[in-house]
């Protein structure tokens, strides 16, 4: 007779949520086998008794098998003394320790759910909060763990008799799914108007999805309430919609997202590789970046203006579906603006009464329902470059995936930048990157910052001993880790090391070797006080070497430049030595009195801090050949310049290998127009300060071009062209100089595919390794993972007492 056997599987990772436990079920009693399984702050626990082959086959293929949203990561068994007994239940969660379980992220509606959905004889037909194991809300509901009902903002809506009869059965789809409900049990869908002078009321006698339906092909802007925050919504194809709600949300010339009916509509509007199309259909569901078909049916232009890209995602709640329409239903818009619910530079609403407040002057209509949502998650935006995802901004569907780390660190809390900020909690071998939080310079997102980070701790069960933070002395993600230090070590990580540390976290490297970092992006507070963003580093966790960086040039008026791309040419062409005369767009761009008060500005110095920043420089070029003089959103200036790049016919210049210093990028003497150049001026024999790369004379050659009668287009091609032969040309210089062969793209700069692209290519060429982010992104939404990853690797020695604020810092000596 066989030996009975009884052992204990504890698994972990993404397994609460995902139809874990009702999968052990049908997996145990499938093999005739007795036991328990439960969820616990540790994972799933199951116990197993029965034949010992029975048993061994149950443990072999557990993880391989696993559901389709579980992400299995450890897999644990022992043996435990056999008890007896038959049968095999799941029985009630256990409370108690610390999390140590992964929370799913929120998933798109499965193909199961949208079949009932449309099926009239389906008891859930047409209910707009349709869910399953499989699919549907988990982290925006997630108040607690173990994952449960009792702990989501389900805990408020009973299940009826027949939800509980499928609930406990384990043969059925949302067997112990915790947000399943339907019409009789589940929240409530309704639709408040906005009346002249009064308060919004609820629209009574009428379907809330129809009505919703009808009133955005008249024109209106509803907001409408999804997983993570509310949308606000109007008819892409109808610009006097599109504009105003342009006006009302302050948006400027900033591209909105547009959801499609559906693929086919999706492929009306743009070219759709194979990537782009799994990105589009698959359970995460992003806006996808994606190319314009040019002169074919699609959105306003007031959608995009002057971009060759759009934001395109699909619907992936069933209120999406439901608004776009049924087969049979009157029809409707089948393409959507669907942006944030906020005003610019705010964080998402979420609250039926928040967004009543903060949206009312916006909002024609609110379509909203009575499910709370507990976290705050934006979309999340993708990118294809080169093949492969390239993440810009990580939230819903992602968050909170954790990475893996290359080596343990202590529990630690990095609270990032403040554009684009998301914090990061680690401990162990795993770091959670939050939702997208916003720009810190507003009131309501230092909350909502606060906030997030105490959600982050409670659905991690980490409670971190170390801080890290920007090393800039005004970002108030770094004043918020001074006040709340609480006697715990505080380190300060300079921005572009932490760029560098979070392309090397990313690609799972130990740090037991150096790479040469090209850091390119608007702003980072450097070691001297200047504003830098052109950087080449010789980095590894412990600390970094400055081995390049673009010239410096006066930032005149801070944000004013920023804004105004005209100021940042005025001053790369007076640091170059060249006029300022009429004919040159940035020129007759500047009204007359900012022209001389700019020009005496920057003969006295007066607010003119020095910067080395490629985002800055970008900004300068795309000024000098007359596409952008106004910025009305971040990086405008530099993503139109890359826009009108893509339109160039002119070939695209890479650097010679034999490019010698002081010339890099430049071919020898023709006739034809060459290749735009930097200066790369080395220290003087037997110094030790970086190179330095003046685009003086890549400016001089715009402005010949310029007056040549040159196509900005043109231009715009050749500036990138130089741009990638500085790259390669710096990078085989800190080779010949240091012997290092892996080279990591990253900053905001490296969101711009064509000079990606072009530095990867290039660099390939010259035998180096490249690494680029994918998982997390490359602008500053990614930069609190580095700061962790060198927060955590420089170790922390002599901690201070309580409330003090132990600050570290500081960088390694030139090599």
């Amino acid at each position: 007779m066989e030996s009975v056997q009884r052992r204990r599987v504890t698994v972990q990772g993404v397994v609460q949520g995902v139809g874990f436990r009702p999968y052990v079920y049908a997996r145990a009693t499938g093999l005739g086998l007795a036991g328990h399984v439960t969820n616990t702050p540790e994972g799933v626990v199951t116990e197993v008794e029965g034949a010992a082959a029975a048993v061994s086959a149950f443990c072999e293929r557990l993880a391989a098998d696993a559901p389709p949203l579980a992400v299995v990561e450890a897999v644990d068994h022992c043996e435990v003394p056999v008890v007896g007994g038959a049968g095999f239940a799941i029985i009630a969660s256990r409370r108690g320790g610390p999390a140590r379980t992964l929370v799913s992220p929120d998933t798109a509606t499965c193909a199961a759910c949208l079949a009932e959905l449309a099926d009239p004889g389906d008891r859930r037909h047409r209910h707009p909060f349709i869910t399953c194991t499989h699919c549907g809300p988990r982290f925006t509901i997630v108040t607690g763990l173990p994952y449960d009902r009792a702990h989501t903002t389900m805990a408020g809506f009973p299940m009826c008799p027949d939800c509980a009869r499928e609930y406990s059965d384990p043969a059925d789809r949302r067997f112990h799914a915790q947000p399943v409900a339907c019409p009789a049990c589940g929240p409530r869908l309704r639709l408040l108007v906005a009346g002249g002078g009064r308060d919004p009321y609820e629209l009574t006698g009428t379907d809330p999805v129809a009505e919703a339906r009808r009133m955005l092909a008249r024109g209106a802007i509803l907001a409408v309430k999804g997983l993570g925050g509310y949308h606000l919504a109007c008819d892409a194809t109808r610009p006097e919609a599109v504009a105003e709600l342009r006006r009302r949300k302050c948006r400027g010339d900033k591209p909105f997202a547009v959801m499609a009916r559906d693929l086919a509509e999706a492929e009306r509007l743009a070219h759709i590789g194979p990537e782009e199309r799994a990105l589009l259909t698959g359970g995460v569901r992003p806006i996808v970046l994606l190319r314009r078909r040019a002169g074919g049916p699609g959105p306003s232009e007031e959608v995009a203006p002057r971009s060759p890209d759009l934001g395109v995602m699909l619907p992936y709640t069933p209120l999406h579906h439901l608004l776009f329409g049924l087969p049979g239903d009157p029809p409707g818009p089948g393409l959507l603006v669907m942006t944030s619910g906020n005003l610019a530079g705010e964080p998402i609403a979420t609250g039926e009464d928040e967004a009543l407040a903060r949206l009312a002057g916006i909002a024609d209509g609110w379509l909203t329902h009575d499910r709370p949502i507990h976290v705050p998650c934006d979309d999340s935006v993708v990118r294809v470059c080169d093949g492969a995802a390239l993440l810009v901004r990580r939230s819903r569907g992602y968050a909170p995936l954790p990475l893996p780390l290359p080596f343990p660190v202590p529990a630690t809390l990095a609270t990032g930048g403040d554009l684009k900020n998301a914090l990061c909690l680690g401990e162990g071998r795993r770091a959670w990157l939050s939702a997208h939080i916003g720009d810190m310079d507003d009131l309501a997102t230092q909350v909502a910052f606060e906030r997030a980070e105490g959600q982050l701790e409670s659905v991690t069960g980490v409670s971190p001993v170390l801080l890290a933070a920007d090393r800039h002395p005004g970002y108030r993600s770094g004043r918020w880790a001074v006040r709340n230090a609480g006697g715990r070590p505080l380190v300060r990580v300079q921005h572009h090391h932490a760029h560098v540390a979070s392309a090397l976290a990313e690609h799972g490297l130990d740090g037991g070797h150096r790479v040469i970092g090209v850091a390119f992006d608007g702003t980072g507070y450097g070691d001297d006080g200047a504003v830098w963003g052109g950087e080449v580093l010789l980095a590894d966790y412990a600390g970094y070497t400055r081995f390049a960086h673009l010239a410096y040039v006066p930032l005149p008026g801070g944000d004013a430049a920023v804004h105004r791309p005209y100021r940042m040419a005025l001053s790369h062409l007076r640091a170059a030595g060249i006029p300022w005369d009429p004919d040159l767009p940035c020129a007759s761009s500047c009204p007359e009195d900012e022209f001389r008060l700019l020009s005496r500005q920057l003969e006295l110095g007066l607010n003119c801090v020095p910067t080395s920043s490629m985002g800055r420089l970008f900004d300068a070029v795309s000024s000098l050949a007359g596409i952008c003089q106004l910025s009305g959103y971040e990086a405008q200036a530099a993503m139109e310049l890359e826009s009108t790049a893509l339109g160039s016919a002119a070939p695209e210049y890479v650097a010679p290998e034999s490019a010698a210093p002081g010339a890099a990028g430049r071919a020898a003497p023709d006739p034809e127009p060459r290749p735009y150049a930097f200066a790369l001026n080395s220290p003087a024999p037997g110094g030790d300060g970086p190179v330095t790369a003046d685009p003086a004379p890549l400016l001089v050659s715009v402005v010949a071009d310029l007056r040549a009668g040159v196509d900005p287009s043109v231009i715009a091609a050749r500036f990138h062209a130089a741009a990638t032969a500085l790259v390669a040309d710096l990078c085989v210089l800190a080779r010949e100089r240091h012997g290092l062969d892996t080279v990591a793209l990253t900053g905001g700069v490296f969101a711009n595919t064509l000079l990606s692209s072009a530095c990867a290519r290039a660099l390939r060429e010259r035998g180096f390794t490249v690494l680029r982010h994918r998982q997390v992104p490359p602008n500053d939404g990614g930069l609190a993972l580095g700061q962790l990853m060198v927060a955590a690797a420089r170790g922390v020695t002599d901690p201070p007492q309580r409330g003090e604020a132990h600050v570290l810092g500081g960088t390694r000596q030139s090599a």
